[in-house]
């Protein structure tokens, strides 16, 4: 198994995985998912992959068949004066297709973002999980990750 950046080839496989993670999130949160659909369509994923801002990682067996994916977005922060200036890697979406959970593909592809995010002068990583979803919140905190803020929700009946 290794990592690669994620080629034009792989947007069915990524749609797939996508399809997962929606279906995931659509059980967690129903008010807010709608099952059924994903995050990206096929032009969505074209402009990302040519967008060297937002690089796609996609880990692979010995026969080239995608088994999970990072996407990711550079983010600067600079010109505020309240803020010191850095370079973030935002962790968009991380997901190892749901046969293959368990293995290491998630942990190799989380050691190629942190080591895709020192070599591009990140001073972080960063991310979101839905609260409800346990095992990304184990998995992420397992690999180093900490709480930075909590936010929050009041819905209004």
């Amino acid at each position: 198994m290794r990592v690669r950046d994620a080629e034009t080839k792989d947007i069915p496989r990524l749609i797939a995985l996508l399809q997962q993670v929606l279906e995931l999130h659509a059980k967690i949160r129903p008010d807010i998912f709608i099952s059924g659909t994903t995050k990206y369509g096929i032009p969505e994923l074209e402009e990302i992959l040519r967008d060297k801002n937002r690089p796609v990682y996609v880990a692979v067996d010995d026969r080239d068949t995608v088994m999970g994916y990072a996407m990711c977005a550079l983010e600067e922060v600079t010109g505020q004066v309240n803020m010191v200036p850095h370079k973030a890697l935002y962790l968009d979406d991380l997901c190892v297709d749901d046969s293959l959970r368990g293995q290491g593909t998630g942990r190799l592809l989380f050691d190629h973002v942190k080591q895709e995010a020192k070599r591009l002068g990140c001073a972080v990583i960063t991310l979101n999980v839905w609260e409800g979803n346990e095992s990304a919140h184990a998995f992420y905190q397992n690999a180093g990750m900490r709480i930075r803020k909590t936010m929050m929700e009041l819905p209004v009946p």
